[in-house]
This record gives structure tokens, sequence and C-alpha cells, in this order.
């Protein structure tokens, strides 16, 4: 069974990856690349799981481990080579490109300065997780897609909302099991990433609450990530349903429905908290004031069914849950502690590879690890934690106001999408390494660059 997925993904990936490369190589198109991340990473992890399953091979395991970076790597040549006159192109950089430089530039220089304790290759293989979403960033920030190619991104991520959603049913109802209990997910993590299997079912702590049921995470790596992710699915559905008509709308109610069923299925707090976060801002980019009210109303019911009507165990783990004295809770404020203690000490930073759930980073050097911003400032100091936060705010900053007034609706669509996805994830990013849930992070950051070109474009009309 193992080997008939194999070759199932082999052919899939292997086409999908081909066809990138037609269109990229010997039609121009470079920035097609964006069409085979969003199609391959939700599935990245259980496709190498399989992979490996099927054929106990590092060396197979590789080549496919390596196609996401390849194509990256590819575009930027490709792109290079098509410009008639490399050396005459016009940059014409925004704030967030400044800030993306400058942290990507902090970056590159802690990996030349002996500073820390890890090897100066997992300090490179960590360098390489920053700086591809950087790039990713910047070839967003010179493509220019039509609005057939812009709904084509967007029908990739409405079938991955879709798919996660009916994964979940399937395991919830069919199999009663995580898909990764039968796609080699816990030997992968073992032999490659050398983690050994936890938990009740054999794969992590994370496929798991502390009330022993399961969090599912259909595809996706882990719940985690599923969670953060079908985010941008609802966003991408919401958005296409407030500005497409009424007779055309109802796929998309759909696309939001499996979103949410997803986000339940995969049972993360933060990304509940995020959820409702990123309503409460569409609800201020739109002026939608009675969305604010009715938020605030179903606030309100929740917490009367918590006090009069939830169970003993319902009521206690959201009491515990908001006083820290959830053990997870707690973990995540013991894992601040120390970032926070660490940065204090130093100032300046301990180097990269040194904080952070990354496999490059060894567990007995990690300090800190389970909040993007204070990881950052841990390995770069105060300056690159900023310079992150920075470019995030300014890149949200300048794709909200691309929203509000390009007369182009698709180019708005990706704005809008990029913005919300980008503040709803603001409080995963306080409990995780976000950004090495590379499907959201890397797509979101495409689109935070393609919105800041149309930016650019739109304050040139706006001079002249």
């Amino acid at each position: 069974m193992a080997l008939i997925f194999f070759i199932l993904i082999a052919i899939g990936v292997g086409a999908g990856f081909l066809w990138t490369l037609q269109e990229m190589i010997f039609k121009g198109k470079w920035s097609y690349f964006i069409f085979f991340l969003a199609a391959f990473l939700p599935f990245y992890i259980t496709s190498l799981s399989v992979i490996f399953l099927a054929t106990r091979s590092p060396e197979i395991l590789g080549i496919f481990q390596i196609l996401k970076e390849v194509v990256v790597l590819i575009s930027i040549l490709v792109f290079i080579f098509f410009q008639r006159k490399v050396f005459e192109y016009p940059f014409r950089l925004q704030s967030t490109d400044w800030l993306m430089l400058a942290f990507l530039s902090l970056g590159f220089l802690y990996l030349l300065l002996p500073l820390g304790e890890a090897s100066f290759l997992n300090k490179a293989l960590y360098y390489k997780s920053m700086l591809i979403p950087g790039l990713v960033y910047f070839l967003g920030r010179n493509t220019r897609f039509s609005e057939i190619e812009i709904g084509w991104i967007f029908k990739i991520i409405f079938a991955v909302a879709i798919g996660a959603f009916v994964v979940n049913l399937i395991e919830n109802y069919l199999i009663q099991a995580h898909l990764q209990q039968f796609t080699g997910y816990s030997l992968y993590n073992q032999v490659i990433n050398n983690i050994d299997p936890t938990g009740n079912f054999g794969l992590t702590w994370t496929f798991e609450t502390q009330a022993v049921t399961k969090r599912l995470a259909s595809f996706f790596s882990d719940p985690l990530e599923l969670a953060s992710s079908v985010l941008m699915g609802f966003a991408a559905g919401l958005i296409w349903f407030l500005t497409s008509k009424k007779e055309y709308n109802w796929p998309y109610l759909l696309v939001m429905a499996c979103s949410l069923g997803s986000l339940v299925f995969s049972a993360s707090r933060a990304a509940f908290g995020a959820f409702f976060i990123m309503i409460f801002f569409v609800a201020l980019v739109f002026k939608l004031y009675k969305l604010i009210g009715a938020g605030f109303f179903g606030l309100v019911c929740f917490v009367v069914y918590v006090v009069w009507f939830a169970s003993d165990d319902f009521y206690f783990f959201v009491i515990d849950t908001l006083t820290f004295e959830n053990s997870s809770s707690l973990g995540h404020v013991v894992e601040w502690l120390l970032a926070l203690d660490s940065m204090v000490a130093n100032p300046l930073g301990i180097g990269l590879a040194m904080s952070g759930n990354f496999g490059s980073v060894d567990e007995e050097l990690r300090v800190g690890g389970e909040n993007q911003f204070l990881i950052y400032g841990v390995q770069l100091g105060w300056i690159g934690m900023i310079l992150y936060i920075l470019a995030l705010a300014t890149g949200v900053k300048n794709s909200i106001r691309v929203f509000h007034i390009s007369d182009n609706t698709s180019v708005a669509r990706i704005a809008f999408t990029g913005a919300v996805v980008k503040v709803g994830l603001l409080l995963p990013l306080f409990t995780a390494n976000v950004e090495i849930y590379t499907y959201v992070s890397w797509i979101t950051w495409w689109m935070i660059g393609f919105s800041n070109r149309e930016y650019g474009e739109l304050k040139k009309i706006t001079k002249d």
C-alpha cells in the first residue's frame, strides 16, 4: 500500500514540478513557482513520510525535500535571465522592502559570526529557513499576474481548505484515527528528525488534548499547522464572498464552513483566538461595527455558557487556560521567560540555530522556542526581533492601503487575504514557531510582496 501511495505522490509531485519548470524556463513565466508551492506545501510532510515509509532511502527523500527551495531558486534565476537590461531594472523600495533586507542581512551576518554553540551547518540550515520566505516575498514584489492567474491561486487555496476538511471527516468518522498513523509519520520523525514517538497515539503530544482526545491534522504536518493554514482558507473565502455577486457567492460559504470545521478538529486554542482576532480586524477594515457588536455578544454568551451550563471538565479547562495553570499554557510561559532572560542577558543575541522548533536546532542547545518574536530575539537580539515585527507591520499596513485604494478587485483580494491572515496569525506567533509552517507562511509573504508592488504603483500614480 505504501508503495502505491509513493508512486502516486511521485507522479503527482513530479508532474507538477516538471510543468512548473516548463512554464518558467521555456515560457519565461518565472512567477508560476507560486502555483507549485501552493499545491505542494500543504502535503509536504505527509508526502515525505510516505516516501520514506515506502523506500527507506534518505537519498530519494532528499530529492523531494529540496524541491520547494529548488523551485524558488530557479524562479530567481529565470527572472534575472529574462530581464533584458538587468542592471537598469527599476528598484523602487518601500518600507517593508528595506526592513526585510535589513532582517535578512542581519541574519547573514550572524551566519558568518562565530557566535553561539550551534554548528555552521545547522546555522546555514536555519538561515535558509529565514532566507527562502524573504526571497518568496521579493518574488511576489516583482510578480505581475492577470485576473485569471490570481484566480488560480485562490482556487488552489479553496481546494486545500475543502480537501483538508474532507480528510478530517474521514479521520474522525471513517477510520477513527489520525492519517499520520498510516503514512509513516513516526518513522520519518524518528529516523530523519531524531524525534521519538510520544503520546497515546504513537505520534507526538501535539496530536492529542489533555483529555486524551484526538487533535486532527488532516494532510498537514500537525494540528497546529492545520489550524494556522485554514485561517487563510477562511479569509480567502470571506473576501470572495463579500466581493462576488450574490448568485455566485455560495461556494465561498462552503470554503469558510470547511475551514471552520478543520479549525474545530485541530482543537487549537491559539488558532481559535486568532480566528476571532481576524474577524475583529475584518470588521474594522470594512467598518462593520455591527459585526464587532455581534462578536462581543457572542463572547458574552460564551462566558454565560462556561459559567452556568458547561461541564466541569470544560469549565476548568477554560479557567486553567486563562490563568495559565493549564500545563500547555504554563509551558508557553516558561519558554517565554527563558527567552526573555536570554534576551536581557544577551541583547545582541546568542546566534542562529539556538532557539525555536526548527529541525536544525539542537534540543540540548535550544533556548525558548514557542514564540516566533522571541525566537528571533534570542538569536538575533532585540534589533532582529524589532526588524521582523516592523517588516510584518508595514507589510500589513501597505496591503490594507492597497485593498482600500486599488480598483483591481483581484489585486484587492490578494492584499486583503495576505493582511488579514498575517494579523490573524499574531496570536499563534506568540505560542508557536509559525514561520516553519511553510504553506501559510510562504504564501502570505508572497501576497504581502505582491501587494507592496501594487502599493508602489499606486503611490507613483498619485504623485504623477
